[in-house]
């Protein structure tokens, strides 16, 4: 176990034994609502491993390298800003994802691009942004949001 991992974990426990004695049925509560909402998530967490461990098998690493690796320059970064966009994965799912990706001989610069637009942007959720916001506002967020993903990528490929 890493060092980080020993302080978080300590930090956790601490914090959960602080918790039970200052109140000892809210912190079970908070438990159970815990454990609920992992039970939850289970299934989209899994089939998502499961993809990733098939697109890993059956595409070959090069494949990876040439669409999004550090050859494929500017290209490659947009096309992983596009995946990213349109692509609907919680947060939680995609750092993993993110970092088989990397493994797989993707680019930094790629993969902050893929990051950064699945969590600024919506593109399943922009029909009901324009709905509660408006369309002007909505696609111009979503616009802005694109481009300085791609801005930050690239500074991310340049500084890493």
């Amino acid at each position: 176990m890493t060092l980080t991992a020993i302080v978080i974990n300590t930090f956790v426990i601490i914090c959960l034994l602080v918790s039970t004695i200052k109140n000892r049925s809210k912190t079970l509560e908070s438990l159970k609502i815990g454990l609920s909402s992992m039970f939850k998530i289970l299934p989209t967490v899994f089939s998502i491993i499961l993809l990733i461990g098939l697109l890993l098998t059956f595409i070959p690493k090069e494949l990876i390298t040439k669409i999004i690796g550090d050859k494929s320059g500017v290209s490659g970064t947009f096309a992983a800003a596009l995946l990213g966009t349109v692509l609907h994965i919680p947060a939680i799912v995609a750092f993993p994802l993110a970092a088989s990706l990397i493994e797989g001989g993707a680019s930094i610069s790629s993969v902050a691009a893929f990051i950064t637009t699945l969590t600024m942007m919506g593109f399943v959720t922009l029909p009901l942004e324009i709905k509660e916001m408006g369309k002007k506002f909505a696609l111009l967020r979503n616009g802005f949001s694109f481009l300085i993903a791609i801005i930050i990528a690239l500074i991310i490929g340049v500084l890493l």
